[in-house]
């Protein structure tokens, strides 16, 4: 029931509910409560917008969302049910059907590994990620200007401990030119490096870095592909997966030019577990998300936010969101009961439905459902029925995984790390340097040191001697006297062995 202008989601209100192509990077909103099909309706949109061509970038938090790389399958359980939902939907064109997909992974274990640079991450987000108050902050922004300063090139973390080892010792010399740099507050960023290397964050710097292009990729048949990044074990580190999906937005709104609004997007990107970008944020950086979701548009980047409540996502990004889909909340407190009317503020109203109420009723597969029209506005809130998936749901083997990973187009082409000079050899050839340097000066002055004591001890032996003529011949008697000493001793000594070596022999 797709076309080349719209994606079909559901039915309701008796019409299909339709996600306009061209409408598609006014970004969008995707909540619910856990198991209310969140990650369904996820995957159905990924695997529409790649039928139609347009790349897709996803966060595969729980594990599941691997199967949108294979068809389903009559054999499954859910087979019964999905062919169903179709029939009820009147879905005559529904088969099962897989897509394009490139598995990536940060620790590089279930996809290809993407890494970025610690120039290219910059001082802001690692900030975020080291959880740095505003004065440490305001310390590694010197160390980064520091960087650009004297030519260091920032690859990984080992580049960046040396380059805070260096600004500790020419502390007094920052202090005087940038402020207050102090060895305490060098100490605290170095023991934050140090944990972010203990949760696995040191893969996730270093070259080859990622090529954004490789995003954007569509397959011979003309579908986009499916970029599915491994988070399961990520989301143990939830700053590291905020930082590094909110550095991968800021990395396409720099790399894409302006294009307006397009036919049809770049790219679609999905932010799951929405709430992990806002948490404990500081104003500057809510103030950089905001911007980077208002500006991306125009780059032809829809970028949908999915989250358990609405409210997770500031008024400020909450407002630019056109497209919302809305799964059940349930309200057993009056917090979550206030979370309930606040998200049925969101929608365009209806005078047929009471939103507040039909959030609480919604069933698994249903959802409240409003989209931007061909003139730009939003529909009207309606209730609808989700469409069944084409792929599979569900996680894949891992020899499936495998197969996929190996038969992806960038095979071979992040999977092994490159290692070039950067900022800590540079600073170690530097320092090994200085070390030469001042051990071959200090041996140059002992040995003037030595030099002029041996000067000075000669003229004192001859000033002592053209004072006292006599010098020399004292000397002279008593190197006389020593030589006759050592002479009768050897005697005396002779004349003792005889003696003894005479009784010996005679018994």
């Amino acid at each position: 029931m797709d076309d080349n202008k719209s994606i079909f989601i559901g039915l309701g209100g008796g019409r299909p509910q339709l996600l306009m192509l061209d409408r598609a990077n006014r970004h969008g909103l995707v909540a619910g409560a856990t198991g209310t099909g969140k990650t369904v309706t996820l995957q159905i949109m990924a695997e529409s917008l790649s039928a139609a061509g347009v790349p897709v970038f996803v966060a595969d938090v729980k594990g599941d969302l691997a199967g949108i790389a294979m068809p389903g399958s009559p054999q499954a359980p859910a087979h019964a049910a999905l062919s169903a939902r179709a029939a009820e939907l009147g879905m005559t064109d529904y088969i099962y059907a897989d897509n394009p997909v490139i598995f990536w992974d940060l620790f590089g274990v279930q996809g290809h590994p993407i890494r970025t640079t610690i120039s290219e991450m910059g001082p802001l987000l690692m900030a975020r990620l080291l959880s740095l108050n505003e004065t440490q902050e305001g310390v590694l922004n010197i160390a980064f200007r520091l960087a650009d300063e004297q030519g260091l090139l920032l690859l990984n973390l080992e580049d960046l401990q040396a380059l805070l080892i260096h600004c500790a010792e020419i502390a007094p010399e920052l202090t005087a030119r940038y402020g207050n740099v102090t060895r305490p507050t060098i100490g605290t960023i170095q023991r934050q490096l140090l944990q972010l290397e203990a949760q696995g964050g040191a893969g996730f710097f270093g070259e080859p870095a990622l090529d954004i292009d490789d995003l954007l990729k569509v397959d011979e048949q003309g579908r986009g592909y499916v970029s599915v990044l491994a988070a399961d074990r990520l989301m143990t580190s939830p700053r590291l997966y905020a930082t590094f999906l909110l550095w991968l937005l800021s990395e396409l709104f720099e790399h894409l030019p302006e294009v307006g609004d397009p036919e049809k997007p770049k790219l679609v990107f999905f932010f799951d577990e929405a709430h992990l970008l806002f948490d404990d944020a500081p104003a500057a950086l809510q103030d950089t998300i905001e911007k980077v979701v208002r500006l991306i548009r125009s780059k032809g980047v829809g970028v949908y936010f999915v989250t358990q409540n609405p409210i997770d996502v500031p008024d400020k990004v909450s407002a630019q969101l056109g497209n919302r889909i809305q799964h059940a909340l349930h309200a057993y407190t009056p917090k979550e009961q206030q979370a309930i009317e606040a998200s049925a503020r969101t929608f365009r109203s209806n005078p047929g439905l009471d939103v507040a109420v039909a959030i609480g009723e919604l069933k698994v597969g249903e959802a409240l459902v409003s989209l931007l029209q061909e003139d730009g506005a939003p529909s009207p809130v309606e209730r609808a029925l989700i469409k069944p998936p084409r792929s599979r749901l569900g996680p894949l083997t891992d020899k499936e995984r495998a197969i996929i990973r190996s038969i992806s187009p960038v095979e071979g082409k992040y999977d092994s790390a490159v290692d070039r000079e950067s900022a800590e050899e540079i600073l170690k050839a530097r320092a090994e340097a200085a070390a030469a340097a001042a051990a071959a000066a200090q041996a140059q002055a002992d040995a003037a040191k030595t030099a002029q004591a041996r000067a000075k001890e000669e003229a004192r032996v001859e000033r002592e001697r053209r004072a006292n003529p006599t010098f020399a011949e004292e000397v002279t008697r008593q190197l006389g006297k020593s030589v006759q000493r050592q002479m009768v001793n050897r005697l005396a000594g002779s004349i003792v062995r005889g003696l003894l070596g005479g009784l010996f022999r005679g018994r």
